[in-house]
């Protein structure tokens, strides 16, 4: 007997803490409660992979929600930062040697307890996400979902013609092989030159480590970008909160 594809679907789950769709789009940001109800009524909302209803409820803490086909991160208690990590600042929330901290420019800005994406070390500087989404944050740090980190670097030059070519085909490390994704020359500033390097490896001082295996040391270091979240004109010890369009994006980029 064929299915009838004209069948209604069942009903979604609809758990305890459920509240009216249009009630969690506005408190995500999305609109005012008469805009969010005239995207679900465009049928340009979906939970848990449903097309949402007028009259429909959802849980922002275990549903699923896209609008427009992307992911709309509706649980308010859930926080995502952007920062750009002064040179000399640990990253860490609490430094058993006394050292300047992150902690130290966070204080009671954010209510919530953050940790970091990834690491940079003390020497470096540039963009550090903050947030309390851990599976968000674990695939960001895990390689397998090749997040891409793009680097400024100033190092010792002149710079050889065939160095991109070399950092792209590989270099050889003491804890195995890595390779840059991108590599350019921005600037050559006598004998040094400021590079780009963008890479989806997160060992320990990779960057610096790997420019000093090429006869290139790194005197400055800073990161620009984190998948789609660029530092822009973020002021150095400055945080500012990710655009729902940014949490988007960051969701896209590890595939959910």
């Amino acid at each position: 007997m064929r299915r009838d594809d004209r069948a209604p679907k069942p009903d979604a789950p609809v758990y305890e803490g459920a509240e009216r769709l249009q009630k969690v789009l506005a408190a995500a940001g999305v609109g005012s409660r008469r805009a969010c109800e005239d995207l679900i009524f465009r049928r340009r909302v979906t939970v848990n992979g449903r097309v949402a209803q007028l009259g429909d409820k959802a849980d922002p803490a275990r549903d699923v929600i896209f609008v427009d086909g992307e992911r709309l991160q509706a649980d308010v208690r859930l926080v995502y930062v952007a920062m750009n990590k002064p040179r000399g600042v640990v990253t860490t929330m609490a430094d058993e040697k006394g050292r300047t901290e992150l902690a130290d420019f966070i204080g009671a800005r954010l209510e919530q307890r953050v940790y970091h994406v990834g690491r940079l070390d003390a020497d470096s500087e540039g963009l550090l996400l903050l947030t309390n989404d851990g599976t968000l944050a674990h695939k960001l740090m895990h390689p397998s979902y090749e997040v891409l980190k793009t680097y400024l670097a100033e190092v010792s030059g002149p710079i050889p013609r065939n160095l991109g070519k070399r950092l792209t085909g590989g270099v050889e490390l003491e804890d195995g092989p890595v390779k840059v994704d991108g590599f350019k020359v921005v600037d050559t500033l006598g004998k040094t030159a400021q590079v780009e390097l963008t890479l989806h490896e997160g060992r320990k001082h990779i960057v610096r480590r790997l420019m000093a295996e090429v006869g290139h040391p790194v005197s400055r270091l800073i990161r620009t970008s984190i998948g789609p979240i660029k530092l822009g004109d973020l002021r150095t010890g400055r945080l500012r909160r990710l655009t729902n369009a940014e949490v988007a994006a960051l969701f896209k980029a590890v595939g959910d």
